[in-house]
């Protein structure tokens, strides 16, 4: 059995759905059947004089139906008034107004009536007005006079129109008349006036009546109101009464509420079911009373309730009979109350509860037609028969009439008739047309074959079957081409035929088949339904908060079935984005360029297919500074204080958190704005301290979490009293600035605290535990007074006193001060020098006496510096050092030394006016320390089991080295470590041959020297045995050295690998964090000049091989040489010096001919035997491409190196015996020496390098020196 149900309730938009297709049931146009009103003009029919009237009656049947009128309850020719025409296939009345007709002829009662062979329908009593506006009555209006305070009623009395106007009050300027509590316009459009103000007096009080139907305003008379203040009304009195009478009217006196309207205490209203309850009360008193609503025994309705005309107006929308009772109204002011209770009746007219429906029999069935409806009072129920009253209509056995329904039995075709239900009461009826057709027809499908259905997912399918058939035809449904029927709660059959399946999945999807039958025959159709995903937005747009004139975006991103084109709109507020181009509308997402304030609100992303909806919306909060506080207002004037007030402006949606006041001073510093106080955001008041002459203007400044606003308009200024100042100068100091003086400051008062004119000071000083007076002594507006022929630094008292024209401030305070200082006589004595290790001293020294300081005791001061290092017997320059002992220090600490050393060290007393005398020098010496690690490690001549170390000593000895100490252990292929075998070596040795080593072997050494007092921090480096005489497995680039000039450098190194390696150059600024550049050097040569560089500026320089991945030398650092005053010229690059050397290569050459042929000739030639014995294995041929010349090394010359010359292949620079060097002074390029002779900043050229880099020469090359290393 098929499950049938009524439209559940809770699905409002079903309902809809379900109901248009129930309007689409009716009898199939094709069918016979009785006439229907389709459309009718309202039963209240205001229209236009100045138009044609047209008065609606549209119907429809089959056959189709004829027309005629009623006027006023007799048949109305229209044949017979040439200004009257029914439009064709209409019953639709036009009257011609605009061709001389008149609309006042044509008022009265209308009735169409649709006929055809079944039966006849009426419309409603349609009653024809046309709209009035007339004009007012002339009448002479009489000016008012009131007295202030009183209550006034201006009567505005609009002239009757149909319908009522609207009524305004206005001025001469068309601009409306203010409302307010005190004055309002009431229901009837009377102006009130609770009490009357002297700004109320006007001429132009005039009242409009807009008639809305004709679109005219009429307007009424100006009226004139003029009040009396009581001061005017004073006057007049005055001015009309002798001197001996008795005058003077009272002054306002305030008054309790009494109602204007309505009057008495109580009154009633009737209003109708459904309109708008209007209940109003309006009342006179001073101060301006308040009106309240309640209702009695209950509440106000909830969410029908509103105020208007400033709670004057109660309104209560769409009211029922529940609304019915007494409403009271209440005035209060603060010398009473009146109230004034409105009992209200509502009543209805009819409204339907069952209205009769179209009845479609077939012959021989029953059927009834139902007519029920309410009011107040009950309304009572009439029946007719085609537009005849049911009582005189002819009989018809079939039909029963029984109150409001009539019954229907065994019904034949000429049953068929159209009836009507009338109910009414006094207030209004209702008319409805209901037919009976009795018809017998088969069943059919009206709705469309094959038509296609498609839903989203997870929501209810409606499959339309909308059919027709007498007898009513049963519906079924199937799925699919043979599929069973339809059956179980998953699906509801509708009586309009219509299947639902309330959650509808993807499997629904499918063909379904709608069959009806009757007793008259079959009939099916098929449908089809597609299950669509639903539309989602997966990425909605979020809350954001964002400062004015910047930027903001909401994302909107979404998901939707394949199938289905979505559209994308963005709204704000519910409307329109602004046509504005910083609204900027992208795939996904919505930026706002350059926000305003008017862009705050709510923006909703929407996004429609055809079949589903969806949308998102976020708030977008637009924040900004405060707007600036206006309306200043200074109250409560007194001498030290005053109150102020301020209105806030605007907080841009961002709190205002406190308020900054500011004053000025108009009459000291005018145009300059100080801090006064601040108070919270809560705060509008606030009461200031205030100082005697002074002009204040106050301003104030709101704060919030964006920042500060602009200040506010400066308040009205305040010139404050005179007054002898309240306070003293403060900071009162006295410091002599020579021995014999002293000097007096103190900060002097600022304009304000002056407190009057004339503003002074009173300085008095005495000896300080001397029985002296006081000497004083005025002075101008000044800061500062010296006091001369005093005794060197003596304890003085001290006080300053303000005073203006108006007396002395109070009594000051005392302070002490000195007069002026001088050198301090003598120096500290005792001195002592206690050496606790090898880097550190302590110094001891009696104090001087305090009399022989002459001045505040600062502290003490300890010179000392190095004489000489007790290992190398060097000179050096002097470099002292200071250490300051504040306060009364007898003892101090010198760290920092450097061991197995000589020092000297002397003290000093120093005051406010300088240092003392010294002591005598004292001569100390540090104990040996542990010396600093070897200045190098090199490691050559790999053998199968030998290896070769070479070493310098250290930089640093800090004592006298007693040996080195050698560590050293192999390392296998997984960089383990193997046992560690230490050897002891002399301090006299740097070199050693470690033999009997395994071959192939890599081995790390540690190497540290020693002197009595232990081991200093070691080096290490690490090497390889070969294997089979065969080249180091692994490959090094070592001792890379560098020759600068100003604007180049020549940089060279050794390379120990495979053959054929190609070489590249990596420099940069030294300390820079930029990248390296690389530098590709020609061939396989181990130099290269780097060129373009900038003079005087350090560099870090590196060397790496081509195919070697991360096999580069360790870093080497040079500085170029200062830019010079002339440039220096490399006669290198010069053509002359070119063209000399080929001339002496040609000589040479000539000469080896002549020497050649003589020696064929038997001659010996000494020179060529000497060449021969002698060969220079380094000679290297010039090098083309950058213009520099091979080395040339003297085999025969053994003396030391030149400086700036290149070291030799070991790359070995050994020191010189003597260190007693210009370059140990200092005299180099880079020293510099301190005002006092002190010598500050690193030696020049000497530096000091890792052991695997070697050592460079001991001085920066110029160019020069840079051309003499290459020839």
């Amino acid at each position: 059995m098929m499950k049938k149900k009524s439209i559940p309730a809770s699905k409002p938009l079903l309902i809809l759905f379900l109901c248009q297709i129930i309007s689409a049931l009716d009898v199939p146009l094709d069918l016979s059947q009785p006439p229907t009103i389709t459309h009718q003009s309202p039963k209240d029919y205001i229209v236009d004089p100045r138009e044609n009237i047209v008065i609606q009656c549209e119907a429809k049947g089959k056959p189709p139906p004829s027309f005629s009128w009623t006027r006023n309850g007799t048949h109305f020719d229209i044949d017979k008034d040439a200004q009257v025409t029914m439009k064709p296939n209409s019953g639709t009345l036009v009257i011609n107004i605009m061709n001389g007709g008149k609309a006042e002829a044509y008022e009265g009662v209308y009735q169409c009536t649709a006929r055809n062979e079944r039966g006849a329908a009426i419309s409603n009593n349609i009653v024809i007005r046309p709209s009035r506006s007339p004009l007012w009555t002339k009448e002479k209006l009489e000016p008012h006079q009131v007295r202030e305070g009183d209550s006034l009623v201006l009567h505005c009395r609009p002239p009757v129109g149909l319908p009522p106007p609207i009524i305004f009050w206005m001025d001469n300027a068309f601009q409306r008349l203010p409302q307010s509590e005190r004055v309002s316009q009431g229901l009837n459009g009377d102006l009130y006036f609770s009490n009357v103000q002297p700004e109320d007096t006007r001429e132009d009080y005039i009242c409009y009546a807009r008639f809305n139907h004709t679109q005219t305003i009429q307007q009424k008379q100006p009226i004139s109101v003029k009040v009396f203040s009581m001061d005017s009304l004073n006057d007049t009195i005055a001015a009309n009464l002798s001197d001996t009478d008795i005058y003077g009217a009272k002054p306002v006196t305030e008054r309790q509420p009494v109602l204007l309207t309505p009057t008495g205490s109580t009154s009633t209203k009737v209003e109708l079911r459904g309109n708008v309850l209007l209940l109003e009360c309006i009342a006179a008193g001073l101060p301006t009373p308040v009106i309240r609503w309640i209702k009695e025994g209950g509440e106000l309705p909830a969410n029908r309730t509103f105020f208007e005309n400033f709670k004057k107006t109660l309104k209560i929308i769409d009211v029922s009979e529940a609304d019915s009772g007494n409403y009271k109204c209440i005035a209060r002011n603060t010398l009473g109350s009146v109230h004034h209770v409105i009992s209200v009746t509502v009543k209805a007219a009819p409204y339907w509860i069952t209205a009769p429906r179209n009845l479609v029999l077939s012959p021989g069935e029953d059927g009834t037609l139902i007519c029920r409806a309410n009011g107040s009072p009950k309304p009572s129920i009439s029946w007719l028969a085609n537009g005849v009253p049911i009582a005189i209509a002819p009989e018809d056995p079939s039909r029963k009439v029984d109150g409001d329904t009539i019954i229907f039995s065994h019904v034949q075709e000429r049953s068929s008739a159209v009836y009507q239900c009338n109910a009414s009461n006094e207030y209004g009826y209702l008319l409805a047309n209901a037919f009976v057709n009795v018809l017998a027809e088969p069943p059919r499908i009206l709705t469309p074959a094959n038509k296609l259905y498609q839903v989203i997912a997870d929501s209810p399918a409606l499959l339309d079957c909308a059919y027709f058939g007498s007898p009513k035809p049963e519906i079924e449904w199937f799925k699919g081409v043979k599929g069973s029927i339809l059956r179980g709660n998953e699906y509801v059959f509708h009586d309009n035929g219509t299947l639902e399946i309330p959650v509808a999945q993807k499997d629904s999807t499918g063909t379904y088949t709608c069959v009806a039958r009757n007793e008259l025959g079959k009939i099916q159709n098929e449908v089809h339904l597609e299950i669509k995903d639903p539309t989602m937005i997966i990425k909605q747009p979020e809350y954001k908060v964002v400062q004015r004139y910047g930027q903001v975006s909401f994302e909107c991103i979404i998901k939707h079935d394949s199938t289905l084109l979505p559209t994308v709109i963005w709204l704000k507020d519910n409307g329109e984005l602004p046509d504005d181009e910083r609204f900027l509308v992208g795939k996904d997402n919505l930026t706002i360029m350059n926000v305003t304030d008017k862009d705050d609100g709510t923006y909703t992303c929407i996004v429609n297919t055809t079949l589903d909806s969806v949308s998102a919306s976020a708030v977008l909060t637009v924040v900004a500074r405060p707007n600036p506080p206006f309306d200043l207002e200074l109250t409560g004037q007194l001498e030290r204080s005053i109150e102020l007030s301020w209105i806030p402006g605007d907080e841009n949606n961002s709190p205002i958190t406190h308020f900054v006041i500011e004053y000025e001073d108009g009459l000291h510093e005018p145009g300059v704005w100080h801090y006064q106080t601040e108070v919270p955001g809560t705060q509008t008041t606030v009461q200031l301290k205030l100082s005697p002459y002074v002009n204040y203007s106050f301003r104030v400044v709101a704060v919030n979490k964006i920042g500060r606003s602009q200040p506010s308009e400066p308040s009205e200024q305040y010139l404050t009293k005179s007054a002898s100042p309240d306070e003293n100068p403060a900071n009162v100091q006295g410091i002599g600035s020579e021995p014999d003086n002293l000097v007096i400051t103190w900060e002097s008062l600022k304009g304000f605290q002056s407190n009057g004119p004339g503003l002074q000071y009173k300085v008095s000083w005495r000896q300080k535990d001397v029985d002296d007076e006081w000497t004083s002594v005025i002075v101008a507006n000044v800061s500062k007074y010296i006091v001369s022929g005093t005794p060197t630094f003596v304890p003085y008292e001290i006080k300053v006193q303000a005073l203006n024209d108006l007396g002395y401030a109070p009594e000051p305070s005392e302070v002490i001060g000195h007069s002026g200082e001088d050198l301090p006589m003598v120096a500290p004595g005792n001195v002592q020098v206690h050496v606790i290790n090898s880097t550190l001293a302590k110094v001891h020294w009696d104090p001087v006496p305090l009399k022989t300081v002459r001045g505040h005791l600062q502290g003490y001061k300890v010179y000392y510096w190095k004489v000489q290092s007790l290992s190398r017997r060097s000179r050096r320059h002097v470099e002292k050092k200071i250490l300051t002992f504040r306060g009364n220090k007898t003892f101090g600490m010198l760290p920092g030394l450097e061991p197995y050393s000589s020092y000297k060290l002397n003290v000093r007393v120093v005051n406010g006016k300088g240092e003392g005398p010294a002591s005598p020098d004292k001569v100390f010496k540090t104990p040996e320390g542990v010396p600093s690690s070897p200045s190098y490690l090199k490691i050559t001549n790999p053998t199968l089991d030998s290896l070769t170390l070479e070493w310098g000593s250290p930089t640093h000895p800090n004592g006298v080295l007693t040996s080195y100490i050698l560590k050293f252990q192999p390392i296998n292929n997984t960089h383990e470590l193997g046992p560690l075998v230490e050897i002891r070596i002399p301090a006299n040795e740097s070199s050693l041959i470690l033999k009997n080593l395994n071959y192939s072997t890599r081995y790390k050494f540690y190497f540290n020297a020693q002197t009595s007092v232990g081991s200093g921090s070691q080096i290490t480096e690490e090497a390889v045995t070969i294997m089979d005489e065969v080249q180091p497995l692994y490959p090094r680039i070592r001792n890379v050295t560098t020759a600068a000039a100003e604007t180049y450098a020549n940089i060279s190194w050794e390379y120990e690998g495979p053959d054929h390696a190609n070489f590249y150059v990596e420099y940069g600024v030294a300390g820079s964090k930029e990248d390296w550049k690389k530098e590709i050097v020609n061939g396989s040569r181990s130099f290269f000049v780097l060129k373009g560089l900038t003079p005087g500026t350090a560099y870090k320089v590196r060397v790496g091989a081509e195919g070697l991945s991360g096999f580069r030398s360790s870093e080497d650092v040079f500085e170029t040489g200062p830019a010079m005053a002339s440039r220096q010229v490399d006669i290198a690059t010069q053509g002359w010096f070119i063209g000399l050397m080929c001339a002496v290569a040609l000589l040479i050459l000539i000469l080896l001919i002549v020497c050649f042929i003589r020696r064929n000739k038997g001659g010996k030639y000494p020179v060529k035997e000497k060449e021969d014995a002698h060969a220079d294995p380094e000679i290297q041929p010039m090098k083309e491409d950058d213009g520099t010349f091979g080395e040339y090394s003297d085999a025969e010359d053994h003396k030391p190196l030149k400086k700036g010359s290149r070291t030799p292949s070991d790359r070995t620079v050994k020191k010189e015996d003597s260190d007693d060097s210009l370059v140990d002074y200092g005299e180099g390029v880079n020293g510099q020496f301190n005002e006092d002779g002190s010598f500050i900043g690193q030696y020049s050229g000497k530096k000091e390098k890792e052991p695997a880099e070697g050592n460079e020469s001991s001085e920066a090359p110029s160019p020069v020196n840079a051309m003499n290393s290459f020839v």
